[in-house]
């Protein structure tokens, strides 16, 4: 596990972020939140997916009224996503479990008094949301879009808020390419102890927004920072949740289920590799265990990486070896090995249980 940079703690509904809550992964909604059944149907989507909080975003009254009926038949927590309109804020506040407001967009300082206000009386966090391309003024006048500009707004903000004795904040930085995110998160890490989502926004299709997401948050993650994140991807929902949750899984951050080893294709491979291991990832999805196994196509790695695996094959030539804590239990004809493979990973996960 990767040691992360302490913060405070703060709950979005049932859902502890900071301090050492569990890394937690979010989406949002892409319905009209006005359409209370199609909007229902998406989160209980994400929340089968395995997503822990919900935001939905919240143009006009009618969104804002109908969090009201979408609170009440879902159970992941809800943030509702305001832009330019602070009296959204305070209407959503009485059916969210915290509210997102963008310093850029959202007005003057009284119209964000409002909001802490509401949220105060409520006992909701807010998330201080600061995007590269929606500065405000002063700061992009002064900075351009660069990670000093979003920093300079962070801080600016927090303090107007702590000012007015509100401190339930978490706080996310995001801008449409990977160096400025990270960096904005590296240089005010060190001036607050306020939770801080991850995200890199706009970040495009599937295969874009994986590169992307998984180079600046497993950067990140891997310094220690970030409580809660969110992939950012023009798609499906549900992948969305499956990338954020492959990069906690990678980096360090959250041990979840296998961590499949399986050397590149090359010419020294005497099994069908591709094929093993693609039955592999399908038959043991279901298994949340973290464990290390190894699937190696020939005697050159196999062996050592074999040694050092809870679970592997190593093939050769028509034939391979089974072994458990690098000791071989079982000399196989190819056509046995998964199977053989597959009862030992399902027996060694139910042993940890």
């Amino acid at each position: 596990m990767i040691k992360r940079i302490p913060t405070k703690k703060i709950y979005v509904g049932d859902v502890a972020i900071g301090g050492d809550a569990p890394i937690s992964t979010q989406s949002m909604t892409y319905s009209t939140t006005a359409d209370v059944e199609e909007t229902v149907e998406q989160i209980k989507r994400l929340h089968f997916a395995g997503c822990d909080i919900v935001r939905c975003a919240v143009t006009g009254e009618e969104d804002a009224y109908a969090l009201k009926a979408i609170k009440e038949q879902v159970e992941l927590p809800l943030v509702a996503d305001i832009h330019f309109n602070h009296k959204l804020a305070l209407i959503a506040s009485e059916f969210v479990d915290c509210i997102r407001i963008n310093p850029g967009n959202i007005g003057n300082k009284q119209k964000v008094a409002e909001v802490v206000k509401a949220c105060q009386e409520r006992n909701i966090p807010i998330r201080i949301g600061v995007n590269s391309g929606s500065l405000e003024k002063e700061f992009d006048n002064k900075y351009g879009q660069t990670a000093q500009g979003m920093v300079a707004s962070a801080q600016y903000n927090i303090k107007y808020l702590e000012d007015l004795g509100f401190s339930d904040i978490k706080i996310s930085l995001k801008a449409s390419d990977v160096q400025r995110t990270v960096d904005a998160y590296r240089i005010l890490r060190p001036k607050n102890n306020y939770p801080f989502h991850l995200g890199v926004t706009e970040a495009g299709t599937l295969f874009h927004a994986t590169v992307k997401s998984s180079i600046g948050l497993g950067t990140l993650l891997l310094d220690g920072i970030g409580d809660t994140m969110r992939v950012s991807i023009t798609g499906e929902l549900e992948e969305e949740i499956n990338v954020a949750r492959a990069i906690l899984k990678d980096s360090g951050a959250m041990p979840d289920g296998l961590n499949i080893i399986s050397c590149p294709t090359c010419g020294r491979i005497e099994a069908d590799l591709v094929s093993a291991v693609t039955e592999i990832e399908k038959r043991t999805a279901h298994i949340k265990t973290p464990l290390n196994v190894s699937v190696m196509g020939c005697v050159v790695n196999a062996i050592g990486e074999a040694a050092h695996a809870d679970v592997a094959i190593a093939y050769g030539k028509g034939k391979g070896l089974v072994m458990v804590k690098g000791e071989v239990v079982a000399n196989l004809d190819e056509k046995e090995l998964v199977d053989r493979f597959v009862s030992e990973v399902e027996d060694m996960a139910k042993d940890a249980e």
